[in-house]
């Protein structure tokens, strides 16, 4: 699949992606690629997030290709029961562990914990191992129940601008090499 042929969605964690980060950079740089916008950025709500979700993958008009961050990844998990078999692909990096008591904001974890079921498209799971939101070992776990490929960024903390992945290269590779073995 090439990117001419999909509609992206980026899906953003908490407090949305600003300017600086990796998927801000995607959104700019891929034609096809548009954010999924939530009414509330700081205090999230599973129910609404998942919605606007779902909303999202039902507009479109081209196969879907989510890319999720963070809390974006729970959003687009819990959603994907409803999505009429409209979606390809998901490229997810550094899923935060929401079912975990010391997680903060505390808010955080109403999105927990994540379903467990196998997703019903191809999904690459990239995580870290020191993510200050989630160990690798978790999101081992996580890709392993839904049947997703685990890639290992080594030590690149949440993988956000803040920790250095404002650019992000080596995700740029690693996302045209998924979406390459996309069917449209």
């Amino acid at each position: 699949m090439k990117v001419s042929e999909a509609d992206i969605l980026i899906i953003p964690g908490y407090t949305n992606s600003g300017p600086d980060h990796w998927q801000s950079r995607w959104e700019q740089k891929l034609s096809t690629a548009r954010r999924v916008e939530q009414a509330e950025w700081t205090k999230p709500v599973r129910e609404d997030w998942v919605q606007r979700v779902v909303e999202e993958v039902a507009a479109a008009t081209k196969p879907v290709v989510l890319v999720g961050h963070s809390l974006g990844v729970a959003a687009a998990v819990h959603a994907a029961p409803h999505f009429d078999n409209k979606v390809a692909g998901a490229f997810f990096v550094a899923p935060p562990d929401v079912a975990n008591p010391e997680i903060r904001p505390k808010h955080l974890m109403t999105f927990g914990p994540y379903p467990r079921d196998p997703l019903p498209f191809p999904s690459v799971v990239v995580a870290s191992r020191n993510d200050p939101f989630g160990t690798y070992e978790h999101a081992d776990d996580i890709a392993a129940a839904w049947g997703s490929l685990l890639l290992d960024a080594g030590e690149a903390g949440h993988i956000n601008a803040q920790s250095g992945h404002g650019p992000w290269p080596e995700g740029t590779m690693v996302f045209a090499q998924f979406l390459s073995k996309l069917k449209a």
